[in-house]
């Protein structure tokens, strides 16, 4: 009997960094929302925080907690729908939005169902992703608010998240591939068995968390199968990833 063929693979795209520029525009009017909130929360409720407490909390909660959100609302019981309302207050998308052309055309190319994976609340990646002319190509858009467990939100890298969504939408690890430019979450990934592909173009050292070493830029961890300056090389690292050519 023929062998059958092997089941098409699900991709699972990040957004911020992957998919456009974010450090460009966005990720700065973010990082100075999220500052402005966070030191009116650790403020006195006259005088804002000083910047170095608000450093240090951002910081601190971000390596301990993954997301600097978590931190927010376990020690300062903040709500996460203003958190993300603030701090994603960015003002006209369209002048901010900057990304390679052909996008749409590459989503085309790569065999499988593609879902959207972010970080980013619904409304901020639901714009982007209408400014990028690529809402048609995703069969699922997953933001944070969807990324809860046991009524506990879990972004990204959560590894109880990511279980979750693979058993709703019937994937089974090996067929997954995660596309991102985060290191943690493509590790995460990479420990349940998923294929993992690390975009690195949009990568800016001076980027206030998260700063990416020059020796790590430079090379690939084992826990990732295929990285690539851009999404735009995927179609050519298919073999790579297991994935045959369609």
């Amino acid at each position: 009997m023929p062998k059958s063929a092997p089941p098409s693979p699900v991709w699972l795209f990040d957004l911020d960094n992957t998919l456009h520029d974010a450090s460009h525009a966005i990720f700065p009017a973010i990082s100075a929302n999220m500052n402005t909130y966070i030191a009116r929360v650790l403020g006195d409720g006259v005088t804002p925080a000083s910047q170095e407490a608000v450093d240090a909390a951002r910081l601190g909660y971000w390596k301990r907690y993954g997301a600097t959100l978590l931190g927010m609302i376990r020690h300062h019981q903040v709500s996460a729908a203003d958190f993300l309302r603030e701090t994603h207050d960015v003002g006209l998308l369209a002048d901010m939005v900057k990304a390679e052309r052909g996008l749409a055309r590459l989503l085309r190319r790569l065999p499988g169902r593609k879902i959207l994976l972010t970080n980013g609340p619904t409304h901020y990646s639901s714009e982007v992703v209408r400014h990028l002319g690529l809402h048609r190509h995703f069969a699922h858009h997953i933001a944070i608010e969807d990324m809860t467990v046991h009524r506990h939100l879990r972004p990204k890298p959560s590894k109880l998240m990511l279980r979750r969504l693979l058993r709703r939408h019937q994937v089974a690890a090996p067929r997954a591939i995660l596309v991102e430019d985060t290191l943690a979450n493509l590790k995460a990934a990479r420990q349940l068995g998923m294929r993992t592909a690390w975009v690195t173009q949009y990568l800016r050292m001076s980027d206030p968390i998260g700063r990416a070493k020059l020796a790590r830029l430079l090379t690939r961890p084992n826990f990732v199968d295929v990285k690539v300056k851009s999404v735009r090389q995927l179609p050519a690292r298919l073999p790579a990833l297991g994935v045959r050519r369609g």
